[in-house]
């Protein structure tokens, strides 16, 4: 990560410094910390649960599609890596070696897991033997280490967190639907529970993964108007099968290749969680995503009162949590103004006040950590209107976050006008003559990059920005994280 002077008390404004802005909301949330080894980073529990909550969604939407979870070893022989040629030359760059191992050194190098597809590949061989076995679709919920030379916490770390997915199939047809089919559990889990809106697309040949036949990604924008390629799915095609030998016999009683995808999602995900809304005040938690879900601060003016106070706190949260919702009652020894500011800057949808005037009332004030409304609202009406306001702040984020990347995107004709776009921040919609010639250009005098082909683009004739060669659709450019 950067250095240590990257976490401060204060939060840098967005609008100064974006990077630093990022740290801040990182440390004011209390979401990470540095590790002694450079480049990597701990996961403190309130930044860990929101990695529990993309386990505990995923796991089940995984299962639905008949996906089962195992786990590989994260050493991987150098021979396996090396088997198929355009999946090493990809990792090469990133890959950590082990070379000895109780005190002595080891006949053959060890990979640190920079992904599994060489290690599981090696055993699927051994698993599948009929089309009977097919598909075999496997999960993992594992460590990776990539040498990275450049680390932000969360977005790029040395060694971070994912899932991986695995599968087998019969035919390119069942595969590429596969791949598809994951894609849009990534698309929905995003809007549904991150309240970020993805486009989806096609990698270039120049952006796919190493080894693959095509890449599909999930890419969104984030509030300085880059894009943040949040979670990928590939169809590998039968490069892997071919490369390791995963063969199966068909129904017309031939040995053939399987077909295969992998499809992931990583720690990075809550870097683009944090991007895409928190503000100036602190971190923004979609209450489908938080842990916790509403805090309530007591407002006690007299220390006589904090009993009786204290009580009627309790009796609050009791009476929310009958519908399921995590409640935090801070009865810490501080002022009620500094709770206020914590809870603000870790993002809990929702504060409740309460103080004498409120139990004399009969009532409490609700505030939203999205817009900072304030509400009063009676008791007997309280454990309704906390699921009002729940639903409400989700609604708001996910339209908040679409109405920004509508704002913030533009399609272009002319070179000139795609960098005025680019110094605009703005995703772009061009048209590109579909060479890795051309895409190299752009990027070598812009940083930006292809995206993504959506897949709902549209058959539209133009001509290439740069080249003026012949194009049938436009494709997203953008700089990227």
């Amino acid at each position: 990560m950067t250095d240590q002077k990257g976490f401060e008390n204060k939060i840098t404004p967005r609008s100064e410094d974006y990077s630093q802005w990022y740290l801040d909301i990182i440390k004011a949330a209390d979401l990470a910390d540095y590790s002694p080894v450079k480049g990597c980073m701990i996961i403190k529990p309130n930044g860990y649960s929101l990695w529990e909550r993309v386990q505990e969604v995923l796991n089940k939407e995984f299962k639905k599609h008949q996906v089962q979870n195992a786990y590989f070893p994260m050493l991987i022989p150098e021979k396996l890596l090396k088997r198929e040629e355009a999946h090493v030359e990809g990792f090469a760059p990133e890959v950590a070696v082990v070379t000895h191992a109780g005190g002595a050194k080891l006949d053959e190098p060890l990979i640190l897991r920079p992904t599994s597809e060489t290690i599981m590949y090696e055993v699927f061989k051994d698993w599948i033997h009929s089309y009977r076995d097919l598909p075999l679709k496997i999960n993992q919920w594992a460590n990776v280490i990539r040498w990275e030379m450049r680390t932000k916490p969360f977005l790029r770390t040395t060694e971070f967190l994912w899932q991986e997915g695995h599968t087998v199939h019969k035919d390119e047809a069942e595969a590429d639907a596969c791949a598809r089919e994951m894609l849009a559990v990534y698309e929905k889990f995003f809007a549904d529970y991150m309240a970020i809106p993805i486009l989806v697309g096609v990698k270039s040949e120049s952006e796919k993964f190493a080894g693959a036949l095509r890449t599909y990604s999930c890419e969104a924008m984030m509030q300085d108007g880059k894009a943040l390629q949040i979670a990928t799915s590939h169809n590998l095609g039968d490069n892997f099968a071919k490369a390791f030998d995963i063969k199966f016999l068909n129904e017309q009683n031939e040995m053939v290749y399987g077909w295969q995808t992998s499809w992931g999602l990583s720690t990075r995900s809550i870097g683009g969680l944090i991007m895409t809304h928190s503000d100036d005040k602190g971190f923004v938690i979609p209450p489908m995503m938080a842990s916790t879900h509403v805090v309530i601060v007591p407002i006690i003016p007299k220390p006589e009162q904090k009993e009786s106070i204290e009580e009627k706190a309790q009796s609050v949260a009791e009476l929310i949590r009958v519908k399921g919702y995590n409640v935090h009652v801070d009865t810490r020894d501080m002022r009620h103004g500094e709770k206020y500011f914590e809870w603000e800057k870790k993002g809990v949808p929702i504060r409740i006040e309460i103080g004498p005037k409120d139990i004399e009332n009969n009532s409490v004030v609700a505030v939203r950590r999205d817009t900072g409304e304030k509400e009063p609202v009676a008791i007997e009406q309280l454990v309704d209107k906390v699921t009002v306001l729940l639903n409400a702040i989700q609604v708001n984020l996910l339209e908040r976050a679409k109405s920004m990347r509508t704002e913030n995107t533009v399609s272009v004709d002319t070179w000139d006008e795609f960098k005025q776009a680019l110094e605009d921040k703005k995703f772009i919609l061009a048209h590109w003559d579909g060479t890795s010639e051309t895409e190299k250009i752009i990027k070598d005098e812009t940083a930006a990059t292809v995206r993504c082909i959506p897949l709902d683009s549209v058959d539209e004739e133009g001509v290439c920005i740069k080249t003026g060669k012949p194009s049938q659709r436009r494709v997203i450019f953008a700089k990227s994280h």
